[in-house]
């Protein structure tokens, strides 16, 4: 079987998002529940379908940027379509400014989103709640905006949030007169866009409405006025109000807040007392070095299934020598990988802007190697001794060793049967400085 180059190069792209739903999509997906911990996607989907459909639920999601959840949150998109409910899944950060963002932007966002999504199956809704509130509004704008009560809900807050985000000032002036109107616009939403909605949606046989917020992960750790973080803000301080939303809900949520003094608060106000789902990486080694051959498999099969789709998983790894010179230089991606399903692809991506398949040892080393000096450069010499720490203890601790590890790409998450454990990026483990720093570390642990 020949490979087909273009179609490859397109699968390969590291900033495609698989849309599981789309069988285009749906032959290149490859399911690592099976070393990532347990069936995360399968979890939060039952917790939807085994509850009432009036018995609204809110989920939290979290993991590494770039881990692949965004692809799994598709997949639960399409489990849960089939099972009649409608799905709303949006990613926020194209409404959002994410190093600014408020609860009332959030709001905002999601009655936009779901309002759109039912007018595109001809549910339209004339909330009088918002027709008065743009009214309000109208004269912060400079420019004319139609937001008439005859214009549609979803073409009305576009407008805005667009206007907005492109205009901190404005976007200050707007919370400063929304922000004492939050309960009314939470009520408006729940009894106006969700209350008629799911009426509408169960006239037409459908058991429930979910809404799926991706990218609110990508919200910035910046401090705000009050010595909080962002994020503190928004889910632990404003959580109670983002959980008050009456249909299933599903949020995406930055992984530093697995590691905050407040995780128990973030735990109860805004997971009703569930602890966030988090999407691990995929283990390349096991906790005591060896390497993991169902994980290296799994993401072989990752490479070899954009390569060749149509091919069941074992013939495909006789196709090999089409895409690489050897197996070792497959095996050698995914290590050097970490596990990290965007990193690999981005290496793999790499390869093929430089020269055509089979792909050779040569330049994939020097692409590993242009993004290894790359990554080090953000490593000073206090995060260098943090790094020979975790690859000793295999733990990370406290909210500043997360920031500077975790949230740069310094290092991994993994999970397996004893639960969670953490290891260095493989590219810089293979640098200078590291091997000097654990030589000093090992001999002095012998002494």
């Amino acid at each position: 079987m020949d490979l087909h180059l273009l179609t490859f190069f397109k699968a390969c792209n590291p900033a495609k998002t698989l849309i599981v739903g789309n069988p285009d999509d749906r032959q290149y997906y490859i399911d690592f529940s099976s070393v990532r911990g347990g069936r995360i996607i399968e979890a939060l989907g039952r917790t939807i379908t085994r509850l009432s459909p009036d018995e609204p639920t809110c989920q939290l999601f979290t993991g590494h940027i770039g881990c692949g959840k965004s692809t799994e949150l598709f997949r639960l998109k399409a489990q849960l379509e089939q099972q009649q409910f409608h799905v709303v899944y949006f990613e926020s950060s194209q409404d959002l400014d994410m190093a600014d963002v408020d609860i009332s932007d959030i709001l905002l966002s999601i009655a936009k989103s779901v309002s759109e999504s039912l007018e595109a199956i001809g549910i339209h809704l004339r909330p009088q709640y918002f027709a008065r509130l743009f009214n309000d509004i109208k004269d912060f704008f400079q420019t004319p905006i139609d937001l008439s009560a005859e214009a549609e809900l979803s073409l009305g807050i576009g407008k805005i949030t667009a206007k907005t985000k492109d205009s901190p000032q404005l976007r200050e002036q707007l919370r400063q007169h929304l922000e004492p109107r939050t309960q009314g616009i939470l009520s408006a939403i729940n009894e106006e866009i969700l209350g008629r909605g799911i009426e509408e949606l169960k006239g037409r046989g459908k058991k429930g409405l979910v809404v799926i917020i991706d990218n609110l992960d990508r919200v910035d750790n910046r401090p705000m006025p009050s010595g909080r973080s962002q994020p503190e803000y928004l889910f632990i301080d404003r959580g109670s109000q983002l959980r008050r939303l009456n249909c299933h809900v599903v949020y995406t949520l930055p992984l530093d807040l697995m590691f905050s003094n407040e995780y128990e608060t973030l735990k109860n106000r805004l997971g009703g007392g569930v602890a966030p789902k988090v999407l691990p990486m995929v283990p390349i080694q096991l906790r005591d070095g060896r390497d993991s051959p169902k994980g290296i498999t799994l993401l072989q099969q990752l490479v070899l299934a954009r390569a060749f789709p149509d091919v069941d998983a074992q013939a495909r790894l006789s196709l090999i020598p089409k895409v690489f010179d050897s197996l070792a230089t497959l095996n050698r991606l995914c290590r050097i990988s970490g596990g990290h399903v965007r990193n690999l692809l981005g290496l793999l991506y790499s390869c093929l802007q430089q020269e055509d398949p089979p792909l050779s040892r040569r330049c994939l080393e020097s692409v590993i190697k242009s993004n290894r000096d790359d990554l080090t450069l953000g490593v000073d010499d206090e995060e260098w001794e943090l790094l020979s720490q975790v690859v000793h203890q295999q733990v990370v601790k406290g909210e500043r060793e997360y920031q500077v590890l975790l949230r740069s790409g310094f290092v991994y998450e993994y999970r397996d049967e004893l639960g969670r454990w953490f290891g260095i990026n493989p590219a810089l483990v293979e640098t200078e400085r590291f091997r000097s720093l654990s030589a000093v570390t090992n001999k002095s642990s012998v002494s």
